[in-house]
């Protein structure tokens, strides 16, 4: 995906930025999995929306994107979608 130059010639990044996302998590690996989590929720939340069902959480954020990924990476940006890592018995 190659940056947009907008109406005054600057230069528009994907937001959030992806330092900014690396600061939340320890790795890369865990950053794109916690967002496909999170943004598989978020479309199931969409999807079960007129079935009455109240099984998934909402988007946490009023996100500027409206795709499931953008919505998932602003809430992790934000500090509102979180990772514990747990230890497996037996691995050092």
């Amino acid at each position: 995906m190659t940056p947009r130059i907008g109406k005054e010639n600057t230069l528009h990044m994907i937001e959030p930025k992806i330092d900014d996302l690396q600061e939340r998590v320890d790795s890369r690996y865990t950053l794109v999995i916690l967002a496909a989590k999170r943004a598989r929720e978020i479309n199931a939340y969409y999807s079960q929306l007129g079935e009455g069902r109240g099984e998934y959480v909402p988007p946490l954020v009023e996100s500027m994107g409206s795709k499931p990924l953008a919505i998932a990476l602003q809430e992790i940006a934000d500090g509102m979608v979180t990772f514990e890592r747990l230890e497996a018995p037996g691995i050092k």
